[in-house]
């Protein structure tokens, strides 16, 4: 099985001590967030979990102690770094704190387990073509060396974001082309391997690949392991990603981006950050009496002679 830790909220950046805590005793329970009284208990032991995806805005929080997972775990980091500023991402440091992050946390686990995400890409007054590609151009020359490849995709304008984002422009397919020309001539300068996520559309004539952004074939090549054949229906549709499993909950995140869409609102992240209790199972309030708790299967996708430990492997 594949846990995921930061699709629902930004666990690293806020909730750090409870994640490492959850390693360290090896287990989460999770709320199933359209049954809320369905509780899920994951084992958070290598026997079966293949790999842990990290996702994140700020890793800064956690690289003192990041060896307690990446030590015992096969590990991939999504480190999302965008062009906006405050206006949009109220919570989220600037773009050169990010970058220098980002380098601290190379060190500590390497690049080939670093995927960098320049999304979603959005159209506004202030965030016009020039200034993506601007802003783009001066991140991938400090980042390109530092990462195993960058992730990107169009932002999908769903009613809240109308809401949220009034001035927000609609993307269209003349839009979709530029930008992709733009960003592939750019990755291509700077020998940075750029792909989409979850995006229909052929953009390989611009040197942009296709594929899932959470593959067995993306971790195995991070970790120096091998998968056996899977087929898999992706995480939504569009998705090329395996399966996996997140263990944060929704409407948490109190980063405040206008885009985001794990939050109802930035007002209910906050009440609901406020009920966070640190020595909890799960990332957000306790069991309850009327809970109805079950496990999860979790079966290793893992070739049979690699459970419990890595193998190396030349794959570039």
């Amino acid at each position: 099985m594949i846990i995921n830790t930061g699709a629902r909220t930004d666990t690293v950046q806020y909730f750090t001590p409870w994640l490492l805590g959850r390693f360290r005793e090896g287990y989460a329970l999770v709320r199933n967030p359209r049954f809320p009284d369905k509780v899920t208990r994951y084992e958070l032991t290598p026997d079966v979990v293949d790999c842990v995806v990290f996702c994140s805005k700020n890793y800064a929080p956690i690289l003192s102690h990041i060896h307690e997972i990446t030590d015992r775990f096969n590990t991939l980091f999504h480190y999302t770094i965008t062009a906006y500023g405050r206006d949009t991402e109220p919570g989220v440091p600037s773009i050169d704190e990010s970058m220098e992050t980002l380098l601290a946390l190379e060190k500590k686990v390497g690049r080939r387990r670093i995927i960098w995400r320049y999304d979603p890409v959005m159209l506004t007054e202030k965030y016009t073509f020039d200034v993506h590609m601007e802003t783009f151009d001066y991140m991938a020359g400090r980042l390109a060396d530092h990462v195993d490849r960058c992730v990107f995709s169009f932002v999908e304008i769903y009613k809240k974001l109308k809401t949220n984002m009034p001035g927000l422009r609609a993307i269209n397919a003349a839009d979709r082309e530029r930008l992709a020309e733009g960003l592939g001539a750019i990755a291509k300068k700077h020998g940075l391997y750029l792909q989409t996520c979850a995006e229909n559309g052929d953009f390989s004539k611009y040197g942009i690949h296709k594929s899932g952004c959470v593959t067995l074939d993306m971790i195995g090549r991070a970790n120096g392991v091998r998968f056996r054949p899977l087929a898999h229906r992706g995480m939504r549709e569009g998705c090329r990603c395996i399966e996996s499993r997140d263990i944060g909950a929704y409407d948490t995140c109190v980063n405040g981006c206008s885009y985001c869409y794990a939050n109802k609102s930035p007002e209910r992240a906050k009440k609901n950050f406020m009920l966070h209790d640190p020595a909890s199972p799960m990332i957000l309030g306790n069991l309850t009496e009327g809970d109805a708790l079950s496990r999860a299967v979790q079966k290793s996708y893992l070739m049979p002679q690699q459970q419990g430990g890595q193998l190396t492997l030349e794959l570039f």
